[in-house]
């Protein structure tokens, strides 16, 4: 079924930005996943070709363009590609509203330069040891001290924690909760090493910890107090942008099923003969077709400024448990091959599996969704 959501521009640039990843990242996955993080050089080059922070008007580097659908392009892209990085998700939808939207105009001068070339590698510290998507209960403390707020706490599993030069720190202030942004090599600011993870392995994810850190009250976006708020403003368009990759994840993980149950045979006939693994086929198409239709609407939506909060979260959790069912009924698929790190079906289910936990974890998605419901 042809998918009605895109015009011939957006055709244009998946073209090229397809072609950008073919070229600089699909060929360094293995040497990604063993160093652990994604190169400065590929965030340069992203940014000379205009991948990065495209919203941005035109006097920063940007090409103040508004349209999710070039986001959803990217997460498409790069789910496709099997790169498994969060680094286009991070800059352009979730950092880049706090900058482009929400920063005052000394800051987006000295900030947004960088943030579009990509010399500028930017992290949102939000989750703590304690505190995981319950964000109201986090403990790390911005105190007022003149020209000054100095932080004190510790945040865990920050993409980009580890190579972040900007880190946007929610913490709890005196009027409720205030976002600081944070310069690397600021006196206080500890960016550990990145975690071994699961999976993932090719994206940094770091703990970072404050002690006694002194940050100039220039630095802190909007209002004191009020980041609470900005937060949940930009909390359906993350979980939008990872309902997105999740589909075209599962989308990518039927393709590899499809390929290997046709060209595999058992008793003497190809695998996807077998009527057990044809319906399971069918079944994974068909719910893929109709994830699919609903996040088209909902990137309409977004674009409309429509897309409630408990809808994102809605489409959040049922994409990416759509997106793990497909998988592991992929990897099934493979037998033992699947179990296989060569074998992308392998690398795909492991990569996927956080998808169900971050923005948000699921079982809390439900409960947003639940409560509006009974309101």
């Amino acid at each position: 079924m042809r998918r009605r959501l895109f015009e011939t521009e957006h055709d244009a640039f998946r073209d090229s930005f397809r072609q950008f990843l073919h070229a600089n990242a699909v060929p360094r996955v293995e040497e990604w996943e063993s160093d652990g993080v994604t190169p400065r050089d590929f965030w340069t080059t992203a940014g000379s070709l205009g991948f990065l922070g495209f919203e941005a008007p035109p006097e920063f580097g940007g090409l103040g363009i508004r349209d999710f659908r070039y986001n959803a392009i990217i997460q498409e892209e790069v789910a496709a590609s099997g790169i498994a990085t969060d680094g286009f998700a991070l800059h352009n939808d979730i950092v880049a509203p706090y900058l482009i939207e929400y920063s005052n105009a000394e800051q987006r001068n000295r900030w947004l330069p960088q943030f579009v070339s990509g010399d500028m590698i930017t992290a949102i510290a939000m989750t703590e040891p304690g505190a995981g998507s319950d964000l109201a209960a986090i403990s790390t403390k911005a105190v007022d001290d003149g020209e000054h707020v100095v932080l004190d706490g510790s945040k865990t599993f920050i993409t980009n924690g580890y190579s972040a030069d900007l880190v946007l720190t929610l913490a709890r202030s005196g009027e409720g909760f205030t976002l600081v942004a944070v310069d690397r090599g600021t006196p206080g600011l500890v960016q550990h090493k990145p975690l071994k993870k699961l999976g993932r392995k090719g994206q940094d994810t770091a703990e970072v910890t404050f002690d006694n850190c002194r940050v100039p009250r220039s630095n802190i976006i909007g209002e004191p107090g009020s980041a609470f708020n900005l937060i949940k403003k930009n909390l359906a368009r993350e979980r939008l942008s990872i309902a997105v990759h999740a589909v075209a994840s599962a989308r990518a993980g039927l393709s590899l099923a499809l390929d290997h149950t046709k060209s595999r045979f058992s008793f003497k006939r190809p695998v996807a003969t077998h009527q057990s693994v044809l319906h399971s086929l069918a079944g994974m198409h068909t719910d893929i077709l109709v994830a699919q239709s609903h996040i088209d609407a909902c990137i309409t939506a977004i674009n409309e400024d429509e897309l409630s909060p408990h809808d994102a979260a809605g489409v959040k959790y049922w994409a990416t448990d759509l997106e793990g069912r497909v998988l592991d009924q992929a990897l099934q698929f493979f037998g033992g091959y699947g179990f296989m790190d060569e074998y992308p079906i392998s690398r795909r289910w492991r990569d996927a599996r956080v998808q169900r936990i971050y923005g948000g974890a699921n079982e809390i998605m439900k409960e947003i969704v639940g409560r509006q419901l009974i309101r």
